[in-house]
């Protein structure tokens, strides 16, 4: 087992969530002397998140709990193409009203294991549809990206 001198990385080295990394040293030496922000992203598909999503849900509060910031980004952009990855038809379009109740809806499990708010190592929920959006790409992605599929 390597020997950190950061404790995020002592941290997430002893509950198990190192297999490897690039560059730990690095990584080590900058969480050892400031705060490191970290971000997992989610897409708001569902009013709330799969079990599969446990694991980056506790890293992102082992990255608080060690005195960093964590930052939770909602899909809220991205989940309007749809996703037809292994799947023989496309997932179906969710309304942007939909989209909206869901990511308050996840927002409420995040809020069990993060504390929000502005200080330095509170945790942030970022919308990709906050930037997205503006872009106006969307639509056209919507409309003719459904005819495609990375899949073929």
């Amino acid at each position: 087992m390597t020997e950190y001198t950061s404790s995020l990385l002592r941290l997430l080295s002893e509950r198990g969530y190192i297999h490897q990394m690039t560059d730990a040293s690095a990584l080590d030496a900058l969480a050892a002397k400031q705060i490191v922000p970290g971000y997992i992203g989610f897409d708001p598909t569902a009013p709330s998140l799969h079990v599969g999503s446990m694991v980056q849900i506790m890293l992102l509060r082992r990255l608080q709990q060690a005195g960093h910031k964590p930052i939770v980004l909602m899909g809220g952009g991205t989940g309007k193409i749809g996703d037809p990855s292994f799947k023989d038809e496309a997932r179906k379009l969710l309304t942007d009203e939909l989209i909206t109740q869901n990511v308050a809806s996840i927002k409420t499990v995040f809020e069990r294991f993060l504390t929000f708010g502005d200080g330095p190592t509170d945790a942030v929920m970022l919308d990709n549809a906050e930037w997205l959006d503006r872009l106006e790409y969307i639509p056209f992605l919507r409309e003719v990206g459904q005819h495609f599929s990375v899949n073929r």
